[in-house]
């Protein structure tokens, strides 16, 4: 099973980069991202490709320039998340053979990033949005539409989400921080997963 789960990896250090990628495909979680204002973030993406690229989409989040979509394209990421809505960036991704998840709040950006060719809108910050806000903003967009609530979801609040529409979601901090423990983790992932197989039946 493919969880619309993407894993925020931010603030990973190289070194344990394939541990915790091993510790979430175990868990069923094969979507993760390393953003690029963590530390030597394509060091961690190219280890992390290399050890298990076949297993799971792998790829960067805070992307913020076309250069960086090459940079990244040429270490074998396959997945392009940016905080922002920038046309430049999503052209430049699908260009490059990767998905494109742009970070949108209002249904002007909404639109944008769908017209530019993003595979999906990163709804952010979410906790503003809320619930309540994807719903209206869902009775516009194009039938089929992926939206992935990030920033301030966890497995608490997942329900909420799944019964205004969500297709997926971004956990980033609630499920790693830097100096976790890898039992932390490990327990944070299937907790993750269980909330979402009961959310998204």
């Amino acid at each position: 099973m493919s969880r619309e789960i993407i894993a925020i990896l931010r603030g990973i250090e190289t070194e344990e980069a394939t541990a915790v990628t091993e510790a979430l495909i175990a868990a069923g979680i094969t979507k993760i991202e390393v953003p690029l204002n963590s530390p030597d973030p394509y060091d961690s993406i190219r280890a992390m490709v290399a050890a298990f690229g076949e297993e799971a989409l792998i790829g960067a989040g805070t992307v913020l320039a076309p250069e960086e979509v090459l940079r990244l394209q040429r270490i074998g990421a396959r997945m392009v998340v940016s905080p922002d809505t920038n046309p430049r960036v999503i052209v430049a991704t699908k260009k490059a053979g990767m998905l494109s998840f742009p970070g949108v709040m209002t249904p002007t950006e909404c639109f944008s990033a769908l017209r530019n060719g993003a595979d999906g809108i990163k709804l952010f910050p979410a906790s503003l949005i809320g619930p309540s806000g994807l719903s209206a903003i869902r009775a516009v967009l194009p039938e089929g539409t992926r939206t992935y609530a990030v920033g301030g979801v966890g497995a608490e609040n997942m329900a909420d989400w799944a019964r205004a529409g969500v297709s997926g979601f971004g956990i980033g901090t609630w499920l790693y921080t830097p100096g976790r423990s890898m039992a932390d983790l490990a327990a944070r992932a299937r907790d993750v997963v269980a909330a979402y197989d009961a959310a998204m039946g």
